[in-house]
């Protein structure tokens, strides 16, 4: 759907985090794509006004902000700066996330903190300031927090992530149970074994034993996750609130 030059979200304005590489800006492409201005808030500023500067090139609207999700101020401040440059916020996208895998007894109280910080923390941050812009404004917002098929059925070596990403449906239930009432509707999404620099950077024996468990028989690309995130962000979605949605290829039914 990337290619496509459809206008499901003509006019509106999306904030994507983690958006200057891999599926935050396959996810920003799509968006913006299908007729959104997007701002990419990356804590990266060089990369991510060089994603914006992409899109932009390409015939679309973008812009960009350094943003570190653990950073409550940054949060407001990406979210104003998508009204102040675009006029309004639509959607909230939080997907900023790292990994720092290893094993219970050998992971270290830094490691399991930055990343239950980035992903859960994030997601909070990020939920609570594009809620409180939509609710001023009174915009019928959609807030879409990536998750993971790892938040579901835990993985070895990630008590970490495992334990941030199922905190994010948590998260998600709650915060649409609270913010229906202004028509914000929240959403997750849980991505399975999905193709970026990081997994194909995987040893072969462990890619092809990931693969082995998907029933579709391949992984997933980062512009299939974009199309979902397409889905919850535009009028297609409208009833849905507080679902989650497993983009996986099968694995882990």
């Amino acid at each position: 759907m990337t290619s496509g030059s459809t206008s499901l979200l003509a006019g509106r304005a999306a904030i994507v985090t983690g958006a200057a590489q891999g599926i935050g800006l396959a996810i920003a492409t799509t968006l913006a794509s299908h007729g959104a201005s997007v701002v990419i808030a990356d804590i990266n500023r060089e990369a991510a006004e060089g994603a914006a500067a992409q899109l932009t090139e390409s015939g679309r609207t973008a812009s960009s902000i350094a943003t570190d999700v653990t950073d409550q101020q940054q949060m407001a401040n990406a979210v104003q700066h998508c009204i102040d440059t675009h006029g309004r916020l639509d959607a909230f996208v939080n997907n900023a996330g790292v990994a720092r895998d290893a094993t219970m007894l050998k992971m270290t109280l830094e490691q399991f903190r930055t990343v239950i910080d980035i992903h859960l923390q994030g997601c909070w941050l990020g939920t609570r300031a594009a809620a409180a812009a939509m609710r001023e404004s009174g915009t019928p917002g959609s807030i879409i927090n990536i998750s993971s098929t790892s938040g579901k059925t835990g993985l070895f070596g990630q008590t970490n992530y495992s334990a941030a990403k199922a905190g994010m449906v948590g998260l998600t239930k709650s915060a649409a149970k609270e913010l229906a009432k202004y028509g914000i509707r929240v959403n997750v999404i849980q991505p399975g074994l999905v193709r970026t620099a990081l997994t194909e950077s995987l040893p072969q024996h462990i890619w092809d034993q990931k693969l082995s468990e998907v029933p579709l028989g391949r992984a997933g690309e980062p512009s299939e996750i974009g199309d979902v995130v397409l889905f919850l962000a535009s009028d297609l979605s409208s009833y849905m609130t507080g679902s989650v949605l497993e983009v996986h290829g099968g694995r882990f039914m």
